[in-house]
């Protein structure tokens, strides 16, 4: 019997839990499982059972039970009083009895690789059903970060109209008068306009949000790429935040960012 489980992570990690009789086919099985999982860690259970009435050997490790009657021996040494051991305290021991199966692990692979398939199938066809509700919130997700690149463009602009008028108005607070065609407002708006030009941000932004879209209707593993992709969105705000200036732009990008932790988190459950 095989049974398959995955927990999320962001790299693919395959355990196996099986007898110690098949360890030397747990290379060969991890490969035919990552070549079908990239992402989350992959729980493999594996158990042997015989046919009705066929049984394995059994055989006695011969050197663990002397030891152990001579541990025995010395335990009543030690307490100075008789201990007679019944054969109860053996079968306890482990590794005492040792269970052999009869099978070769060459010759359970043929068994046991169908039986991985067919539990891996089980296994991709849930995450499938739950990568559809994921799509989803995906896209929803999707549609706010254009909303708030929408609303950080639209008030990009106005960043230096409002500079402008409170410069002017403070400048009148102290009793400097000054005419707005005045060399040194000009060139002080000019500097203060290019430093807070966003344009090649929000063009970025919205191209990643394009291939962000695009990867949502992927048929491929995409996971890692939807993750980098998030890390460059994510550092395309922070410059347009540093850059902002303005309480208003400052909001949007706040809002804008937390839609995106949210994408990110949904995302590592990704393939």
């Amino acid at each position: 019997m095989v049974e398959a489980s995955s927990v999320n992570r962001k790299q693919g990690e395959v355990v196996f839990y099986m007898p110690r009789a098949l360890a030397e086919l747990e290379p060969l099985l991890r490969k035919r499982v990552l070549k079908r999982i990239s992402r989350g860690r992959v729980n493999i259970n594996i158990q042997l059972s015989h046919p009705e009435g066929v049984a394995g050997g059994v055989r006695i490790d011969r050197a663990r039970a002397k030891a152990l009657d001579s541990a025995f021996k010395e335990l009543a040494e030690l307490l100075g009083r008789p201990f007679h051991p019944e054969a109860g305290d053996f079968l306890r021991a482990p590794d005492i009895l040792l269970f052999e199966d009869e099978h070769a692990p060459a010759a359970v692979l043929e068994v046991l690789e169908p039986a991985l398939d067919e539990a891996l199938d089980a296994l991709i066809a849930m995450r499938a059903d739950e990568g559809g509700d994921l799509a989803a919130e995906c896209r929803r997700l999707l549609e706010s970060l254009v909303s708030g690149i929408d609303a950080i463009a639209r008030r990009a602009p106005e960043v230096v109209t409002s500079y402008r008028e409170n410069l002017l108005r403070r400048l009148r607070e102290v009793g400097l008068d000054l005419d707005l065609d005045d060399e040194r407002i000009l060139r002080e708006i000019a500097l203060f306009a290019d430093r807070c030009e966003i344009t090649e941000e929000i063009t970025r932004l919205r191209s990643h949000l394009r291939r962000f879209a695009a990867y949502l209707e992927a048929t491929e593993p995409v996971g890692r790429a939807m993750d980098f992709l998030c890390q460059e969105m994510n550092r395309e705000f922070n410059t347009i935040g540093a850059k902002a200036n303005d309480a208003a732009l400052a909001q949007h990008v706040v809002n804008a960012k937390t839609e995106l932790e949210k994408a990110r988190e949904q995302i590592q459950n990704v393939e």
